[in-house]
């Protein structure tokens, strides 16, 4: 892709030429939740993931694919998943890290979805939370042991947006 400064980035990465089927400048919003195939070979390799295309909006959806392909150029990263939800994104992402037997230390100024999640959900997943106050960073690296995968703090502290000292923490925990 051309380099585009940030604001172009902004507009148009993900949908560098207008929408092949309209030609509309602005991004089509495709409110569909099934797409039909030219053939059975079509569909069969689409869902064996061989081929590439649209299969089901859950899966894979126009207007998402402009939304994540925007925000990875934006952020400088490979690619970008669009989910329903923050809480969603936080399993998501958690998941993606850590496995049965691993631990995670989190702040504990957190959303009480996300409280929930670390508290209740993951260990019936075999994960463990150590939760720490977050306003000491020494906090974070005492709560460390040998099965930690990640570090979790909300920037904005939730119930009173009370702003975590990333920097300090990322210091503490590396020195």
């Amino acid at each position: 892709m051309q380099e585009y400064k940030f604001e172009t980035l902004q507009l148009h990465a993900g949908q560098e030429q207008p929408d092949p089927t309209t030609d509309a400048r602005a991004v089509p919003i495709y409110a569909t939740t099934s797409y039909v195939f030219k053939d059975s070979k079509t569909a069969a390799g689409r869902f064996a993931l061989t081929e590439s295309g649209n299969i089901y909006t859950r899966l894979m959806n126009p207007t998402n694919d402009v939304f994540e392909k925007r925000i990875a150029a934006l952020e400088s990263g490979a690619a970008a998943l669009a989910t329903a939800s923050g809480s969603a994104a936080i399993t998501y992402a958690v998941q993606n890290i850590a496995t049965v037997g691993d631990h995670i230390v989190s702040s504990t100024n957190l959303y009480g979805g996300t409280f929930n999640l670390f508290a209740n959900t993951l260990p019936e997943q075999g994960l463990t939370t150590t939760f720490v106050d977050p306003s000491d960073p020494d906090n974070f690296e005492k709560a460390i042991k040998p099965n930690t995968k990640l570090l979790y703090a909300e920037t904005l502290g939730n119930p009173n947006s009370d702003v975590i000292d990333i920097e300090a923490i990322a210091y503490t925990v590396n020195c």
